[in-house]
C-alpha cells in the first residue's frame, strides 16, 4: 500500500517537474491550501467510505469556497457561480456537497475562526442546498437579484474598466505594451515555444468559430494560478486589436488534465474527444450564463480551456468576514443555493439524475445529517495528512529530484 507521501507524488509526477516543486511549497502554506492541492486524496477517502446512495450528477469535482466567484457572462452581465471545473465528473452527488462542506471546516480551521461558527455555516450551507433542489427549480446570482455582500461584490465588479486588468497584468516600455513578467504568477516561455504559440494563436483567432476577431498577438508568457492546477502547461496571452481604438484583450489557456476523481467513479463517463472538451462542456451546462470566449483548442498534442482573463472575476475573501456573522451567513447560503441549482440545471443530461430524483433525494430522512458526518470525517482526515505533508516537506522528502519509492525501485 502506497504511503502519503509516495501518493502525492505519484499524482503529481506527470506534471511539470520545476512547477510541481512549487505547487509542494504552496501546498505546505496551510492545511486549506493542501486540501485545494490534494483533491485526488479526498476521493480516495470517500472511495473507502460507506457512503448514503446519492443520485448522479454533474459536478464540478473540486468544489470548496474558492471555487465560486464573479466573471463576465458571454452576454456582457456579470454572475456569480461556480468557476472551475478542471476535475468536473459524472459523479454521486453526495461527493461534491461533502468536498464543499468539508472545505468550510478546513478554510475556518485555517483563519483561525472558531468552531462553532463553521459548524454552522456548514450546517447552513447542508440546508440551504438540500431546500433548493427540494424546490426543483435552478436559480442564479447576479447584481439586479444578488443580496449582501455578494450584491456589493458584483456591482463592484461590474463598474471596473477593462483596463483594470492590463494596468495589473502588463507593463509599458517604449511605447510597447507586454505582460509583466514576475516569479509569483507570471514566467518567461523560451523562445520556440513562444514562437509556435503565437503561430498558433495567430491561426486560432483566424479560423475559429468562437473566436474573438480583429486582434494580433502581442506577448505570451507561463501563467502560474491557483494550487491544484499549478503543474500543467498554462498561458497568458495578450491580443492587440487592430482597429484604431487598440483594444487590448487578455486570453487564459489551460492544459486540461484527466479528472483526478475518475479512477474512484463507478459511473460510466461519455466519451469525450479532449479532456478539454470535456471541461468546457459540463462548464457550459453547469453555469447559469458561461465567460466569454471560452472554448477548447488543441497544441502540440496536448488540449486546452482557452477564455477570456477578465478584469471582473474575483472571489469571496473570507478573513475579511470574520466578524461580519450576517455577511458570512448570505454567502455560504448563496453558494449552497448556487451549488444545487448548478446540479438541477443539468438534470437528465448524459446520464445526470431527474429533477425528480434530485427532490426525493433530498427528502430523505436524515440526509443531512449524513451529508454532515462525512464531510466532519473527510476534514478531520485531510487535517491529518496536511499535518504529515508538512512534516514530510520540512525534512526534504519532496525536495526536488526525489521520486516516488516506487518509481525510485523501478529506476
Amino acid at each position: 500500500m502506497q504511503s502519503l507521501i509516495d501518493t502525492i507524488k505519484a499524482f503529481n509526477a506527470p506534471l511539470l517537474p520545476d512547477k510541481v516543486q512549487l505547487k509542494y511549497s504552496f501546498m505546505a502554506e496551510n492545511p486549506y491550501r493542501f486540501y485545494r492541492g490534494t483533491c485526488h486524496l479526498y476521493a480516495h477517502y470517500l472511495a473507502g467510505m460507506k457512503l448514503p446512495p446519492s443520485p448522479t450528477v454533474w459536478a464540478s469535482g473540486d468544489l470548496h469556497l474558492e471555487n465560486f466567484g464573479s466573471f463576465l457572462g458571454c452576454n456582457s452581465l456579470v454572475y456569480f457561480d461556480l468557476n472551475d471545473f478542471d476535475e468536473a465528473i459524472l459523479a454521486p452527488a453526495v461527493w461534491e456537497i461533502t468536498r464543499m462542506v468539508s472545505s468550510i471546516f478546513i478554510a475556518f480551521d485555517t483563519l483561525q475562526i472558531e468552531e462553532e461558527k463553521a459548524n454552522r455555516m456548514a450546517r447552513l450551507f447542508i440546508k440551504t442546498y438540500i431546500e433548493t433542489l427540494q424546490k426543483g427549480k435552478a436559480q442564479y446570482m447576479e447584481p439586479r437579484i444578488a443580496q449582501g455582500i455578494i450584491r456589493d461584490f458584483l456591482l463592484s465588479a461590474a463598474r471596473r474598466k477593462p483596463n483594470h486588468l492590463l494596468r495589473k497584468k502588463t507593463i509599458r516600455k517604449k511605447g510597447r505594451i507586454s505582460l509583466f513578467l514576475d516569479t509569483d504568477k507570471h514566467q518567461p516561455v523560451d523562445k520556440p515555444t513562444k514562437k509556435k504559440l503565437k503561430a498558433f494563436i495567430t491561426d486560432w483567432i483566424q479560423h475559429h468559430t468562437e473566436a474573438v476577431y480583429g486582434y494580433k498577438v502581442a506577448d505570451i508568457v507561463f501563467r502560474i494560478a491557483g494550487t491544484g492546477s499549478v503543474g500543467v502547461r498554462r498561458y497568458a496571452v495578450l491580443l492587440k486589436g487592430q482597429s484604431k481604438t487598440k483594444k487590448y484583450l487578455l486570453l487564459d489557456m489551460k492544459q486540461a488534465k484527466t479528472s483526478s476523481l475518475e479512477p474512484f467513479t463507478h459511473q460510466a463517463q461519455p466519451d469525450w474527444p479532449t479532456e478539454a472538451e470535456r471541461v468546457v462542456t459540463i462548464q457550459k451546462i453547469m453555469q447559469n450564463v458561461s465567460p466569454s470566449l471560452l472554448s477548447t483548442c488543441e497544441f502540440e498534442g496536448d488540449a486546452y480551456v482557452l477564455q477570456e482573463m477578465q478584469p471582473t472575476k474575483d472571489n469571496i475573501n473570507f478573513s475579511l468576514l470574520r466578524d461580519d456573522y450576517r455577511g458570512m451567513y448570505q454567502v455560504i447560503s448563496d453558494m449552497a443555493l448556487l451549488t444545487a441549482s448548478s446540479q438541477l440545471r443539468c438534470s437528465g443530461y448524459l446520464g445526470s439524475a431527474t429533477i425528480d430524483e434530485l427532490i426525493a433525494f433530498a427528502g430523505r430522512k436524515n440526509i443531512q445529517e449524513k451529508i454532515w458526518d462525512i464531510s466532519r470525517e473527510c476534514g478531520r482526515l485531510s487535517l491529518e495528512d496536511y499535518r504529515a505533508f508538512r512534516e514530510a516537506f520540512d525534512r526534504g522528502e519532496f525536495a526536488e529530484g526525489q521520486l516516488p519509492a516506487e518509481q525510485a525501485a523501478a529506476a
